[in-house]
């Protein structure tokens, strides 16, 4: 991301690059129909009877091809409203095969995995990823050719690392299974779909409401795409930091989903959880604050003053972003997806009317304000939601030091932003502050840590 992805970007400028981004969000936001849920119930089935591979082979994967078929029929239809011309619809077709790709190697993945074989299943998460890195590597760095970079070489390393992995995690399921005869059955599928409609209806919603700005800038803009490019610097930071609040939630859904089964009190784990995500959450938004054009200026190369100010108010994201993950993730483990449903299609709503009163008029920095605002509004919601279920008091000592830990970095930003000659050194030192302020409030303790990683799942 911050290797090969930032280089392509500055490689190819905003503008084209932002062509790009806009259309793999198009690509990304109806994703989940390439799924609708068969991953994790192909996982839990398989951990739970080895005997099932074969079986469950033979009927999924006729099953996948027909929701990428509709998948690719939907996103098309989405790009003739759109009113794309041919070179989009071009490289549209290549993300949606890219997209195909990625999740039947994720559904074999869940085979894997399932089978117990989590060394392989390792190495196979990073396979694509790594082949990404070496061929755009060669291709930016190697001088193996006189010509410029283009996009459709991005755009084709990415299918050619996908082919590969699909291979190799294909043989690797084979062996387990031998040979396979793929059968297509309406009432197997169905039946799938009922159990995880849902969830599925869930992550097609958030989808919506943290990528669809992109689209909409590149649709109702004239300098959309280059508006979409600017945006996207500043949304790669805020998607690399939100991968820690996701792996953390994954690790939480387990136990979260125990402790509601056993009746204990979820309260004390849900702050616990919350402190270890939340005050990195902040300290990235604070930091940024007061030093967002340093950051965005030593990463990128175009836009930087118009740049930094986007992100400097998208980055706020991730701290409703991680509030999200964690409050989301105990709705989930305890079955609250219709609520979670009806508050996140409110949301949709909410982001869809703010992207179109802000984008004609502030452009990327009102898709910005309209990203932070929605994910606002969903936290909150997520929030009081929790506190009506669970019958939750809210913790007064806890807000109060959370208040003071905000309250001191605030003052220190603003004391090492114009007293530090190096930017890094002051980024640096309000870390390490923060870190100190984390221990002296007691917000995170290492007793707390240790009672997460030791937790008997």
């Amino acid at each position: 991301m911050f290797g090969i992805d930032r280089k392509v970007q500055n490689v190819l400028g905003a503008g084209e690059y932002g062509l790009y981004f806009s259309l793999f969000s198009l690509s990304i936001l109806l994703n989940i129909l390439l799924d609708a849920g068969i991953i994790n119930f192909n996982n839990r089935s398989i951990a739970r009877n080895h005997e099932l591979v074969g079986e469950h082979l033979s009927k999924i994967v006729p099953l996948k091809l027909a929701l990428a078929v509709v998948y690719a029929i939907i996103v098309f239809i989405a790009g003739l409203i759109l009113g794309y011309d041919a070179l989009r619809f071009k490289i549209l077709g290549v993300l949606v095969f890219n997209q195909f790709l990625l999740s039947f190697i994720l559904y074999l993945r869940s085979n894997i995995s399932g089978l117990h074989y989590f060394r392989t299943d390792s190495l196979l998460s990073v396979t694509d990823r790594t082949l990404m890195i070496l061929i755009c590597g060669i291709l930016l760095w190697g001088n193996v050719t006189d010509k410029p970079f283009r996009l459709e070489w991005f755009i084709f390393a990415q299918t050619v690392s996908y082919v590969v992995t699909a291979v190799i995690a294909l043989i690797i399921v084979l062996s387990h299974t031998g040979q396979i005869r793929l059968r297509f059955k309406w009432r197997y599928g169905v039946e799938i779909l009922k159990q995880s409609y849902p969830f599925a209806i869930l992550i097609l919603l958030m989808s919506f409401f943290n990528r669809v700005d992109s689209v909409m800038m590149a649709k109702m803009l004239p300098d959309g795409d280059i508006q979409a490019g600017i945006y996207a610097q500043g949304f790669r930071i805020l998607d690399a930091a939100s991968m820690f609040a996701f792996l953390f939630a994954g690790l939480l859904l387990p136990i979260f989903s125990k402790m509601i089964k056993l009746e204990q009190p979820v309260g004390e784990m849900l702050k616990l959880s919350y402190s270890l995500v939340i005050i990195p959450a902040i300290t990235l938004a604070l930091v940024s604050l007061f030093f967002s054009k340093d950051i965005i200026g030593l990463l990128y190369h175009e836009h930087v003053d118009f740049s930094s100010s986007v992100y400097r108010i998208l980055i706020f994201g991730f701290t409703f972003i991680s509030t999200s993950y964690i409050f989301g993730t105990l709705l989930t483990a305890n079955g609250s997806l219709k609520q979670l449903n009806i508050l996140a299609a409110t949301t949709v709503v909410l982001n869809l009317g703010l992207n179109l009163i802000l984008i004609p008029r502030y452009k990327a920095l009102g898709a910005a304000i309209a990203s932070v605002s929605s994910q606002g509004f969903y936290a909150f919601g997520q929030i009081l939601l929790t506190r009506a279920v669970f019958r939750l008091r809210f913790n007064t000592g806890f807000i109060v030091r959370l208040t003071i830990f905000i309250a001191t970095m605030l003052l220190a930003g603003w004391l090492m932003q114009n007293h530090f000659r190096q930017w890094s050194h002051g980024f640096f030192a309000l870390c390490i502050l923060a870190v100190i302020l984390t221990w002296l409030l007691g917000i995170v303790t290492p007793k707390g840590i240790y009672r997460i990683i030791r937790y008997d799942i």
